[in-house]
């Protein structure tokens, strides 16, 4: 029976072993499947679709209206030099096209636009979604992390509270020391219990991001501490070029040009060029109201120009282009609010890394300084040469100094994610700013 439950207990650990390894995800896949399967981005692609067919509507204003016409029946009755009945059909043939148009140039550059404005918006979806996914996937590692090390602190504190009964009860000490020891212990389970929850919410987060409805993802992997240089002057201006919302607010502005010189096109004439034709395939058709033989009517071609030019106003055009402008200008202002604050956002990243590095090399001296002075604390409280007092004072300080080694990890990783979505670093759509 116990050789029985021994393979059963066995067995459940390899499942639960294999099952996490399963919902393990590195951040490179956390990256790939959030570009594949986030809704957000899902939407903004299926934007951009839409956007390439209006595209095509606003293009189609300067093609030709050509339209076929078959007109049939049966003429019956007695005329001159006719008798009986027969049925007749023929082919007429329209053919408009727009010569001169002022709308026309501005048009096709809005739908030129407008499929750099979607696919813009598809690089601002995509940045924003990567970057929340990434932000995510260090949250969940570092809180799983912080949980660890805190559960390792609360372990040590229960050895001494062991400690602590024992020589109670063997009165070698009072009761203060046994409860002081339990109190501390204790009070980490509110901090474990925090980490717990916030590690959790940084999977559910990461499952939004990724689309995932079945189960959690476990992060794999762990927060890096190796500094990496970056350079303030060179990355500011890739920046500017590269970043996704400049680029959309720079579009913005320009649509916001093509539309005014599209309002403003209703001060000027339109001049269009029609031809039609009738290709009548049978004989003794008549023209209505004759009937003279002579007046067959046999295939013909008829082309002509029509002329139209709005006079009066009213403020349909002017008005609607002033509102076009003033929209225009708040573009404008935005735009350049957008570039001024780039090297301003640059410079408090750039500042904080250097922070966080500082910060990073004393905690790590510190760290192995607080380890010392445990081990000495732990072995002279082994021989009574050591207090209670102490041995907390000395596992705190090592818990601080270990807190705030992964804290420093983590903010560092969130800061160089920072940095790339300051920078534009993310993947980008269309890179040279043409419509494929």
């Amino acid at each position: 029976m116990k050789f029985s439950c021994s393979i059963v207990a066995i067995t459940g650990v390899a499942v639960l072993a294999s099952l996490s390894r399963a919902h393990a995800v590195t951040l490179e896949q956390v990256m790939q499947t959030t570009l594949e399967k986030n809704p957000t981005i899902q939407q903004a692609k299926a934007r951009l679709e839409e956007a390439a067919g209006r595209r095509v509507e606003l293009r189609s204003i300067n093609w030709a209206d050509a339209r076929i016409v078959l007109p049939a029946g049966v003429q019956g009755g007695s005329r001159a030099g006719e008798s009986g009945t027969k049925g007749f059909a023929f082919v007429r043939g329209l053919l408009t096209q727009p010569l001169f148009n002022a709308a026309i140039p501005p048009s096709q550059r809005r739908g030129d636009v407008e499929i750099l404005i979607a696919e813009q918006q598809l690089n601002v979806a995509v940045m924003e979604q990567l970057h929340a996914a990434r932000v995510a996937f260090y949250a969940a590692l570092f809180n799983r992390e912080l949980e660890s090390i805190r559960r390792e602190q609360q372990q040590r504190l229960d050895e001494n509270v062991v400690s602590q009964k024992d020589r109670y009860q063997a009165g070698l000490t009072d009761r203060s020391a046994f409860t002081s020891a339990t109190v501390e212990a204790r009070a980490l389970d509110a901090q474990i219990e925090t980490a717990r929850r916030a590690w959790e919410q940084a999977r559910v987060n990461l499952a939004e991001a990724m689309a995932r409805k079945s189960s959690l993802p476990d992060p794999e992997g762990e927060l890096r501490t190796t500094p990496v240089h970056v350079d303030l002057d060179s990355e500011t201006g890739r920046a500017l070029e590269q970043r996704p919302d400049l680029k959309l607010a720079r579009l913005f502005v320009r649509a916001a040009n093509e539309d005014q010189r599209i309002i403003e096109a209703g001060y000027y004439p339109l001049i269009a060029g029609k031809a039609s034709g009738d290709y009548i395939p049978v004989s003794g058709i008549h023209r209505e109201g004759s009937s003279r033989r002579t007046d067959n009517i046999s295939s013909e071609i008829r082309i002509g120009a029509t002329y139209t030019w709005q006079v009066i106003d009213n403020g349909k055009v002017n008005g609607a282009s002033q509102k076009q402008g003033a929209a225009r200008d708040v573009n404008e202002l935005t735009c350049q609010k957008l570039e001024i604050n780039v090297r301003a956002e640059l410079s408090r990243i750039y500042n904080d890394l250097k922070a966080i590095d500082s910060r990073q090399e004393s905690l790590s001296s510190a760290s192995i300084a607080a380890q010392q002075s445990v081990d000495v604390v732990s072995q002279n409280l082994a021989n009574g040469l050591a207090s209670q007092l102490e041995y907390r004072v000395s596992q705190n300080g090592l818990l601080q100094t270990r807190s705030g080694l992964l804290e420093s990890a983590y903010q560092r990783s969130v800061a160089m994610a920072e940095w790339d979505r300051a920078t534009g670093r993310y993947f980008q759509f269309s890179d040279n700013g043409k419509v494929p």
